[in-house]
């Protein structure tokens, strides 16, 4: 997956009309809420919006006519062949109309100089889970998570044996459960997190 490799910001000047995009990185609905709260400014005319967060959209035109900003923002974000990316541009008005045109170019151009800005970089997908696990199969466990290139987040020990909290490749997750069944006799619990 494609994703911003920073925040960035950028301003342009339109006919007097001042445009200041902000991209960055969503991996959640939460964050895209947070990001806009922190970087929308009350004060301006338009903050106009759009996300792209696994396969799912949203965009917003803020009072601007229907069609000339956030799905102009989506187009640049799709065009660059990202995903968890969300742009926020704010519009302060200089008194001079754009026209339809005029407001997509601005809206696409501003956002997708943002998003060239930030650069991209590419990720792999993860998943968290929760693994249950009898004492006598901690090693199997610990095997798999090597095998798996699996990160260790947590490790909690009970009476009954230990509880990992693990991140693993998207890509590798069937396989490190079958790992785990097969080494273990499916007496290890492997679970997605929430």
């Amino acid at each position: 997956m494609r994703t911003l490799a920073a925040p960035a910001s950028i301003e342009m000047e339109i006919k007097r009309s001042r445009f200041v995009a902000h991209a960055a990185r969503v991996d959640c609905l939460a964050d895209t809420l947070e990001f806009y709260e922190t970087v929308a400014d009350p004060n301006a005319t338009h903050n106009c919006w759009a996300w792209l967060l696994d396969y799912q959209y949203r965009f917003n035109d803020d009072g601007e006519p229907a069609g000339t900003a956030g799905k102009p923002i989506l187009s640049a974000i799709e065009g660059k062949g990202l995903d968890h990316v969300m742009v926020v541009v704010t519009r302060y008005f200089g008194g001079i109309k754009l026209g339809v045109g005029g407001l997509v170019r601005a809206y696409s151009g501003s956002a997708s100089r943002c998003i060239d800005k930030a650069s991209a970089v590419e990720i792999q997908p993860t998943i968290e889970c929760s693994i249950q696990a009898g004492f006598s199969w901690t090693g199997q466990v610990y095997a798999a998570i090597g095998t798996c290139n699996a990160e260790k987040l947590e490790e909690v020990f009970g009476d009954d044996g230990v509880r990992i909290r693990a991140e693993v490749a998207k890509s590798e997750f069937d396989r490190f459960k079958s790992l785990l069944r097969d080494t273990t006799r499916g007496e290890v619990t492997v679970r997605k997190s929430c």
